[in-house]
């Protein structure tokens, strides 16, 4: 098998990315590493504020700079680091090579146009045909995601679409141009829980597809059960556990991730006992001064005065199955 074919699709190495305020320098993402697989669906999971989505929007270099900065590391996509890409360099990965689909579509889909002439317009960009070859793709499109009658709801603008119709407009305008990585920025969020099963339906549907990859960014440990092959667990701009979702559900090894699985309502739980969901107590640490060591050490049970002496890195402990923490 060639190199090629074995490599990373995407490798994140020492990835920072601090924003400038004027109190500091906010660390948002503070040294990640994380890789998608051809092929494979990768989770990415955390609480609000822990660097997902600034990790997402960075791997297109879609954050405002200033006030952001790359400070240090690398985002190899297929061996050729972004970070040195100027814009130019890289419109022609954005859709073309990498797609992304935002949180919220209302916002991220532009009222005064139709739904038609924003994907038309993706694929006149990257793809050199006219407007009326491009208005042609963008119905194929509506009619590969799933909506009726897609000749006709092209003219159609955005209000006019429900938030699960929006959401799979968003979806076809991501994959218009076949791209090899879907990036999915809480695809589901704002959407009945019907509706997000509809949507992860078709993500699945569209991966199989396509045969692209997917790195799915959630707060939602059950999407993550059903949607994904692998999972990154992020706390505070920092990757504490990756493994295997069948490993990370059946054996997690890190406090934190702990923590987020004995959050999630199990039903069978419930029968069986009236039980309350436990929580983590104390709240994310500022990330204009994080505290030393371990950032979970202050919301850690299992808390030792060794965890506030260094950053604990991430290392295997298992046949795939990474974690940091020093008690492994």
């Amino acid at each position: 098998m060639s190199s090629a074919a074995t490599e990373p699709l995407l490798d994140i190495r020492g990835l920072k990315v601090h924003f400038k305020t004027d109190d500091g320098w906010v660390r948002a993402v503070d040294g990640i590493d994380l890789c998608v697989n051809r092929g494979e669906a990768l989770g990415v999971v955390g609480e609000s504020g822990c660097g997902k989505s600034v990790t997402a929007l960075t791997v297109l270099k879609l954050i405002h700079m200033p006030p952001g900065k790359i400070v240090e590391g690398q985002m190899l996509w297929q061996g050729r680091d972004l970070v040195p890409l100027d814009l130019n360099g890289m419109r022609k990965i954005r859709s073309k090579e990498i797609g992304i689909i935002f949180q919220e579509p209302m916002t991220s889909l532009n009222p005064v146009y139709t739904v038609g002439e924003q994907i038309a317009e993706v694929v006149r960009q990257h793809e050199r045909v006219g407007r009326k070859e491009a208005m042609q793709k963008a119905a194929e499109m509506l009619d590969l995601v799933g909506i009726p009658t897609p000749e006709r709801r092209v003219h159609d603008y955005p209000h006019q679409f429900s938030g699960g119709m929006r959401q799979r407009v968003m979806i076809a305008m991501a994959l218009a141009c076949d791209p090899q990585l879907l990036i999915a920025d809480e695809p589901t969020t704002a959407l009945d829980v019907t509706i997000q099963a509809q949507i992860m339906d078709l993500l699945d549907e569209m991966k199989d597809r396509l045969g692209m990859a997917v790195m799915l960014i959630t707060h939602d440990m059950g999407v993550i059960a059903e949607a994904v092959q692998r999972v990154v667990v992020m706390y505070a701009g920092s990757v504490v556990e990756e493994a295997a979702v069948g490993d990370l559900f059946a054996r997690p090894l890190h406090p934190y991730t702990q923590g987020l699985i004995r959050s999630i309502p199990r039903i069978d739980h419930a029968l069986e006992r009236q039980a309350r969901l436990e929580t983590i107590g104390g709240s994310v640490p500022n990330l204009l001064n994080p505290p030393p060591g371990c950032r979970f050490a202050p919301r850690c049970k299992f808390a030792k005065p060794e965890c506030s002496e260094a950053i604990p890195a991430l290392r295997a402990v298992e046949a795939g199955h990474k974690v940091a923490c020093i008690l492994y």
